[in-house]
């Protein structure tokens, strides 16, 4: 009798497992230095320190008058000392009685301590006095000297995904170059008699590959380094053909995925060629739908290639394994297991201390009618920020189910930006559920 199926939370849980003994890459191969500009989408594999204080300088938020706030809170009239607009040198020492000028984002003078606002001042021309109805308090509009960092902290720890904030900072930091993790390789595999190239005419009972290119995309945005290969026939010797490339020592590839052949049919022939390289299978089958037939195990590699591999960068875990994919064959199966299971697993690959995958949070616009006995992934339309900046705080954005024909039905994928979740335990959700999404 085979064994039960995992669920998702037991599947997504092994490979949370996997994806936590995976060392990061390692220098020098697995480590590069790459500009600030070409930064964006790669993963931090130094710490990023400050080299100065942040601010280096008592700063002004607001244009105002720098001052003492306990002369100030007096609402006695201040004698208006100076100027200083952003980017000028800090003045002072502030005189007893005084205010001084400043522009947001200036230092703030020596002896001051506050910055009280522009229009809260009456104001003759040489003299200021606050507003009646104000008062001010010490560090009022004020960022003070190291308040955000001292020099030589760490400000970003290795590991963590560079996005347009962390470029932002390290130009701060006044990092023109950024140490990154290599991208790992992905072997991208489809297998099928019935598929032929892009730009081919298929034949009756032929189609287009779509799923390679699918698969591409998916693992550039997750931060990898595809390798699509030429599709496998469905014969064992042309699988095990395919395989051989894609597992060579010399091809680099960290993660491999396989498009097809996962199902228990006649031409279902991946789990078998896996088995003969000695793939140790964490699940073959998950109780989920698309995707049920997903497969996810290790590959073991010779104890010669480790050998030879000392000391050099290696995408791999403590045992030194490489890991496999068997994607389901239909389009949205594919999208949804590569995004449930194999992302997680790059995301590891890439040095990044997230795995993933994330979810998010919204309102369901339409009841929806499910099965009970697998989480179901739908495509599904999802407003983000649909009531705008006078939304509600308790909004959420709304979420609802694009028509489609099953896992295979590309169209309706494209129409889609999420998957809405629909539990196993679950036979309807009614409209206005809150309900989890998956992002695409």
């Amino acid at each position: 009798m085979s064994p039960a199926l995992p669920s998702y939370d037991e599947a997504a849980r092994m490979v949370a497992a996997c994806a936590a003994r995976i060392l990061p890459p390692a220098a020098p191969d697995g480590i590069a230095r790459v500009p600030l500009s070409a930064a964006a989408g790669r993963v931090l594999a130094a710490p990023l320190r400050a080299d100065f204080d942040q601010p280096a300088f008592a700063r002004s938020t607001r244009d105002g008058y720098a001052c003492r706030a306990a002369e100030a809170a007096a609402h006695a009239w201040l004698r208006v000392a100076g100027s200083t607009r952003a980017g000028q040198a800090p003045a002072g020492p502030l005189a007893s009685g005084a205010a001084w000028e400043i522009m947001t984002g200036a230092p703030v003078p020596e002896g001051a301590d506050a910055v009280v606002m522009l229009e809260h001042v009456e104001n003759n021309g040489e003299r200021i006095r606050l507003h009646s109805a104000r008062t001010l308090a010490a560090g009022e509009n004020i960022v003070a000297q190291g308040a955000q960092a001292r020099a030589g902290d760490e400000l970003l720890p290795s590991g963590t995904l560079i996005g347009a904030a962390q470029i932002a900072l390290a130009a701060t930091c006044g990092a023109a170059s950024l140490q990154v993790y290599a991208k790992p390789r992905v072997a991208i595999l489809s297998t099928g008699d019935e598929i032929v190239p892009v730009e081919a005419e298929p034949a009756p009972g032929q189609i287009r590959n779509s799923n390679a290119p699918m698969l591409a995309a998916l693992v550039s945005a997750a931060g990898g380094e595809p390798w699509v290969l030429p599709p496998a026939a469905d014969s064992s010797d042309a699988l095990d053909a395919a395989l051989e490339t894609a597992l060579a020592q010399d091809a680099g590839a960290g993660l491999l995925l396989i498009t097809g052949g996962v199902s228990a049919g006649k031409f279902d022939l991946v789990e078998p060629a896996l088995l003969k390289r000695g793939a140790h299978f964490h699940f073959t089958g998950a109780r989920i739908q698309p995707g049920r037939p997903v497969v996810f195990g290790e590959i073991p590699r010779p104890a010669t290639e480790l050998v030879q591999d000392q000391g050099r960068a290696q995408h791999q875990d403590q045992d030194g394994a490489q890991r496999c994919f068997g994607l389901p064959g239909n389009p949205v199966s594919s999208a949804v297991t590569f995004l449930l299971f194999a992302a997680p697993i790059l995301a590891a690959l890439a040095g990044r201390r997230e795995h993933g995958p994330r979810f998010a949070l919204a309102r369901l616009k339409e009841s929806v009618n499910s099965k009970s006995g697998l989480t179901r992934f739908f495509p599904a339309a999802c407003t983000f920020g649909a009531g705008g900046l006078l939304a509600a705080a308790n909004e959420l954005p709304e979420v609802n189910r694009v028509s489609w024909q099953g896992s295979g039905d590309i169209a309706a994928m494209a129409r889609a930006n999420c998957f809405l979740v629909v539990p196993e335990a679950c036979d309807s959700l009614a409209a206005g559920a809150l309900v989890r999404i998956l992002p695409l």
